[in-house]
């Protein structure tokens, strides 16, 4: 695959990278570059988790080594669970990893984060960033940050410290991680580890725009201990206006998620309304949207029945 041919598949549905020039200078200079993501295994994965998963898959395609932290210790200090609850969701989160189909090397925070040198590294940052700066760069992460503890403003140089210790090429991660990735490139005078950050969107809540999609949240998003059921419920009662694409979740999960890992979407529809229609593309579907050619039930009968699809066979092995 050629340079460019990977830079297209890896600009592909991302709202930024940071930067594309040393990005290709990356892919023009190393045979096997790393990747990494982070995920707090508090609770079973969700859909807003798969942005960033199907985001990876694109990276293994062109050949980059995929590093996935199970930040067991961030969650912790982000007030998410208790130590003993998340050792075991971090088995869970394995075979979900498996399962999605990720050849990935799963790293555990609390294998190296207590080390010496680490913690000195982290030390050594604290210094140099202002609590305010901790603060902003926490605003989309921690959890109440109305009232946030000194450990949350741990947590993002725990973070830039990671690219390091996992040795990273690029840091990949949905638009919340953004202030944590900049503190990073800042800091590459302490560091001494430069790295490319490329963002995915976040995909809007089920009950639409003013959030992102969440499963703390009820009604906000699904996670793969859903049921059939469940899904189907989810989504009949999300927000899809007719013809609006703007915060509109359904077509996120669409554009994000099903098309990336179903190459053709099947619309089953009755013939007085037009019959079944087939998409290779979320270009064509999302303009038979706007001309009214797709109502929006069409559209949540197809998410319901393609994320099924998806999810259930990570959910047989997982659980």
């Amino acid at each position: 695959m050629l340079v460019e041919e990977k830079l297209e598949l890896i600009r592909r549905n991302t709202s930024e990278i940071v930067t594309e020039k040393e990005l290709e200078q990356l892919l023009n200079e190393k045979t096997c570059p790393v990747v990494y993501c982070g995920y707090e295994p508090s609770g079973p994965a969700h859909l807003g988790h798969f942005m960033t998963m199907v985001k990876l898959m694109d990276f293994e395609k062109v050949g980059f080594k995929v590093k996935i932290l199970l930040a067991d210790v961030h969650a912790f200090l982000n007030r998410k669970n208790t130590r003993e609850e998340l050792s075991k969701n971090v088995e869970v989160w394995r075979k979900t990893i498996k399962a999605i189909g990720l050849n990935a090397e799963v790293v555990l925070g609390s294998d190296y984060q207590f080390e010496k040198e680490y913690q000195l590294d982290i030390m050594k940052l604290a210094c140099a960033f202002s609590i305010n700066r901790g603060l902003r760069s926490m605003a989309e992460i921690a959890r109440d940050i109305e009232n946030a503890t000194i450990s949350q403003m741990w947590y993002p140089l725990m973070q830039v410290v990671d690219m390091k210790y996992l040795d990273v090429d690029v840091a990949e991660g949905g638009l919340e991680q953004r202030k944590v990735h900049m503190m990073g490139r800042e800091a590459v005078g302490i560091t001494g580890h430069p790295f490319v950050a490329v963002h995915t969107p976040l995909i809007c809540s089920l009950k639409g725009p003013g959030e992102k999609m969440s499963k703390s949240s009820p009604g906000s998003g699904i996670s793969i201990t859903d049921t059939c059921i469940d899904i189907e419920q989810a989504i009949k009662n999300a927000y899809c206006p007719l013809k609006e694409t703007k915060d509109n979740p359904i077509l996120d999960i669409l554009r994000f998620i099903i098309f990336p890992l179903i190459p053709e979407i099947k619309v089953e529809r009755p013939s007085k309304f037009g019959g079944d229609v087939y998409y290779s593309t979320f270009d064509l579907l999302e303009k038979d949207f706007l001309n009214g050619s797709l109502h929006p039930m069409d559209l949540k009968n197809t998410v319901a029945k393609n994320l099924e699809t998806i999810i259930d066979p990570i959910r047989e092995k997982c659980f």
